[in-house]
Order: C-alpha cells, then sequence, then structure tokens
C-alpha cells in the first residue's frame, strides 16, 4: 500500500498541469498514476498523419514553462508530447510518476475520509483523489451492420495502425471532424482513392500560421519578453474570437463570411460546394482550422459521400444513400465519449454512489472542479471547462490553481461539496449558456448532454469569466466537516 496526501489520475496536460502547482505551492506528497507508457495523454495516444494543434503553439504551453523551440505558429503532436516530457523533466516530476499504472477502481472511505485507488499492482490510500483523465480519451467506435467482418486494415484515428500499408490503397474515412481534416489530405497524397463519408459539414475557416525560422526561434529563446508579448497577443485573439463562436450576431456574421469564401475559393463544383456548406449555424458545432481540406476533396483523389457509412459488406461501404463503394483500409474518425467519461464508472463516493449515476443526467461540478458527493474530490478538464474558442491549457491552470487555494484552506478536514452550491452552479451554467449557438445554433454538438439537453462541456463564456469566477469561490462551497478518524495503516 502506498500512502500519499494527493493521487493524481492521468498524466496529461491537466495531471502534469496541476501536479506542477502543488509542487510550486509546497506540497511534495502525492503521487500521478498514468495508464500509458509515457506522459503526454492525447498527444501521446493519437498519432496519425498530420496530427497538429489548432490552437497556436505559445498559447497551447504552460505560462511556467515557455517554449521557444516550437517549430510553426501551430504545433505537430510529436512535438506537443516532447513538450509535456519535457515540463515533466524540468519540474523535477519524474519521480512521482507511475507509468502503466491503470485506475482500476477508486472508492471513498468515510471510515477515514481517505480515498482507496486500486491499481493492478497495489491499493493507493490518497486523502485527495485528482481526476485528471482527459475529456477525449475513449473512441467513440460507432454500431455499423458488418463492420466487425471488415476484411482490411480498420481502426480508429486514436489508434493509429502505422504497420497498415495504406498508400496505393483505396481507403475510407468515416466523419469530417477536427481529425478527419487533417488526416484526409495526408492520405490523398498516397492512397489510391479516398472514400470520405460526411454525416454532417462542418464550418471551416483558413489556419494560416508559418514556420518559425532558426532566427525566430533564437530570438525567443534570447528574449522572453517576446515571448510574453506573443502569449499576451494571443491571448486577447483568443478571448475576441469567443464573440463568433458563442453566437455574437456581428462577430458571427464576420465569421461565417470568412468559412464560406474560403469554401469558394477551394471548392468549384457547385454541387460539391453545397454538400460542404452546413446547414446550422456558425459555431453551434467545433469550428475547424484546415487549408488543405477543401483543396484535397476537391481533387480526384477524394470521393465524397453525404451521407453516414449505414452498413459494411466485406470490403464494401454501404451508405445511408444507398451508394456501395469498395475500399481496401477503413478509418473511423468518429470522435470520442466525451458527455459520458468513462472514468466516471470506476469511482465510487458516499453512500456507495458512483459519478457516473451522480452524472446521469449529464456532467456538473461546483466550479467546474469538485462534485456533491464526493469528498476531496477535484476533476480537472471535466463538467464545463472546455473551451470552444481558446487554449484548454488556459482552463486547466486555473482548475490547478483553484486545487491548491482549496487544499491550503483544508486544514486536514474532508471537503465536501453543498449540493446546493453545485446546483447553484449548474444553473448559473444553464442560463449564461441559454442563448449561445452551442444550444440554438440547429445542431448536434458534443459539448451538449443528450440526456438533459445541458452544455455539459463547454465554459460559456471567456477564460477571464472563468478566472473571475473561481477567484469568487470562497469556501462557502463546502459544507462543515467533523474531525476524521485515525487511519490505520
Amino acid at each position: 500500500m502506498t500512502r500519499v496526501e494527493v493521487a493524481i489520475v492521468g498524466a496529461g496536460f491537466a495531471g502534469i498541469g496541476v501536479a506542477a502547482a502543488l509542487r510550486r505551492a509546497g506540497r511534495d506528497d502525492f503521487v500521478v498514476l498514468e495508464r500509458g507508457a509515457s506522459v503526454g495523454g492525447t498527444w501521446r495516444d493519437n498519432t496519425y498523419p498530420g496530427i497538429a494543434c489548432d490552437v497556436p503553439s505559445h498559447l497551447y504551453g504552460f505560462a511556467a514553462h515557455p517554449n521557444p523551440t516550437w517549430s510553426g505558429t501551430y504545433a505537430k503532436g510529436a512535438e506537443i508530447h516532447a513538450y509535456l516530457e519535457h515540463v515533466v523533466d524540468a519540474e523535477g516530476l519524474r519521480d512521482r510518476l507511475r507509468l502503466d499504472t491503470p485506475m482500476r477502481s477508486a472508492r471513498w472511505d468515510a471510515a477515514h475520509d481517505v480515498w482507496r485507488i486500486h491499481t493492478p499492482g497495489e491499493t493507493v490510500v490518497a486523502d485527495v483523489l485528482v481526476l485528471a483523465c482527459g475529456r477525449l480519451t475513449e473512441p467513440t467506435i460507432p454500431r455499423i451492420a458488418g463492420l466487425e467482418q471488415f476484411p482490411g486494415p480498420l481502426f480508429h484515428s486514436a489508434r493509429w495502425d502505422h504497420s497498415a500499408e495504406l498508400a496505393g490503397a483505396r481507403v475510407g474515412v468515416v466523419g469530417t471532424g477536427a481529425s478527419a481534416v487533417q488526416i484526409v489530405p495526408e492520405l490523398a497524397r498516397t492512397a489510391a482513392h479516398v472514400t470520405l463519408f460526411q454525416r454532417t459539414p462542418a464550418w471551416i475557416v483558413p489556419r494560416g500560421g508559418d514556420d518559425y525560422s532558426d532566427a525566430d526561434r533564437a530570438r525567443f529563446a534570447t528574449t522572453p519578453q517576446a515571448l510574453e508579448a506573443l502569449r499576451a497577443d494571443l491571448y486577447a485573439e483568443g478571448e475576441a474570437r469567443f464573440a463568433s463562436r458563442s453566437g455574437d450576431s456581428a462577430a458571427a456574421s464576420e465569421a461565417e463570411a470568412v468559412a464560406l469564401a474560403h469554401l469558394e475559393r477551394h471548392v468549384a463544383d457547385p454541387a460539391l460546394r453545397a454538400a460542404l456548406t452546413p446547414d446550422y449555424a456558425f459555431g453551434c458545432k467545433r469550428v475547424l482550422l484546415s487549408d488543405d481540406f477543401y483543396p484535397a476533396v476537391a481533387s480526384d483523389a477524394v470521393s465524397l459521400v453525404s451521407s453516414a457509412l449505414a452498413e459494411v459488406e466485406g470490403s464494401t461501404l454501404v451508405a445511408a444513400d444507398g451508394s456501395r463503394h469498395a475500399v481496401d483500409a477503413l478509418v473511423l474518425a468518429t470522435g470520442f465519449a466525451s458527455t459520458r467519461q468513462p472514468y466516471a464508472d470506476l469511482v465510487v463516493g458516499e453512500g456507495g454512489v458512483t459519478l457516473a449515476e451522480h452524472w446521469s443526467g449529464g456532467m456538473t461540478a461546483f466550479a467546474s472542479t469538485v462534485v456533491a458527493g464526493f469528498p476531496n474530490l477535484f476533476v480537472l478538464n471535466g463538467p464545463n471547462a472546455s473551451l470552444g474558442h481558446s487554449s484548454s491549457v488556459l482552463m486547466i491552470e486555473e482548475q490547478a490553481g483553484y486545487v491548491t487555494r482549496v487544499l491550503d484552506a483544508r486544514a486536514g478536514r474532508a471537503l465536501r461539496v453543498d449540493p446546493e452550491a453545485e446546483r447553484a452552479y449548474t444553473d448559473e451554467i444553464a442560463r449564461a449558456a441559454a442563448s449561445t449557438r452551442w444550444m440554438t445554433g440547429g445542431c448536434r454538438n458534443w459539448y451538449v448532454d443528450e440526456r438533459s439537453g445541458r452544455l455539459a462541456l463547454l465554459w460559456p463564456g471567456t477564460v477571464d469569466a472563468f478566472r473571475e469566477r473561481l477567484a469568487r469561490a470562497d469556501g462557502s462551497e463546502f459544507l462543515p466537516s467533523p474531525e476524521p478518524a485515525p487511519l490505520h495503516r
């Protein structure tokens, strides 16, 4: 048995971020449990061709760890993975990592006010449990008749099979979301042909961006003020982008015009252009960035099927519109379990209630971080902690700051969230979200929980507003707690 003050589950941006915050706050009694063989989370797991971030590099990193060596405006996936490895070493976290150590279950021990976290090798007993498991970790595999009998290479984009011979092959791709718009242009360069199944078109705006020169990187390395100024500019641009994403009429109309001009510039065929034009409000779904997706789809190398994949008959893919397409390999770019987080079934709070049961009507929390019925539990990157307009790392940093502030005031007592505080916060979110495009834009998106119709993933405001909201949390969100019984080891 291992006994620690804080157990952190997950070693992606969220887990590393809160571990670093704890260390800087003078708390060294923690361990980070990571199911994978290295840190990195989604940037370790996703290795598909063309993977890169769609948030500017110098905003997609920790404020305490600026990186002057990013290769360009938008970092590639392998660079981000390497950056997280660097942060682990820079913060001296390596000895706190338990790699290849998945959480099998976590149960609140009410008799001693501790969490008992079961892993394959041992039980970790912790006063505090931080779930930093990520929100896009478990691929969604669609239920399609005959899919399991497909005879060729078949895999999800987040579990890319690099042994599959796709060069010169006929490749089917299902989905036109954020991963697909990066994958399809890469496949189009080498595959014999790509057949792309599109259920719903996305709003796509120009990506732009440049590679940084050696001189740029040298300037960033020797002039920290230049990096600080760049990050500040990118932050301001991101905050300004909230208006177009959330539904400000003028900002959304301007952004929509940019997206439509982008489409018209690259797709000459009016029928294809119509098929690629969304019929829902700009911002309702995740807005995508790409300069090469439209040219690829408009080329002879790609065929767009404006229909869902309905059935698989051997190596023939049958679309919902009845069309049939022979392929040699199939890539599922079909997203992730976002509103129903897989880890929620593993966490048991007071009264034997699982986190999944508590969230049966959609994820909720106070301050997007602490949950009623689950004492001394913090969830990062969970309920209403994602963004549709800027860097999620900014939200993680704010949540990590909240965790350290709360722990400093804990004084050894169990932190039990007042259910009324959680309900009030949830109502507050609902009021703020009610008029946004995510709720009114006429689309189905992964931000809204289908069981309750609530905006469960996104924070319906700016990063500044989130920071201000967490700053107003004064401890009254927690119920009075009695002294815990001594723990017998």
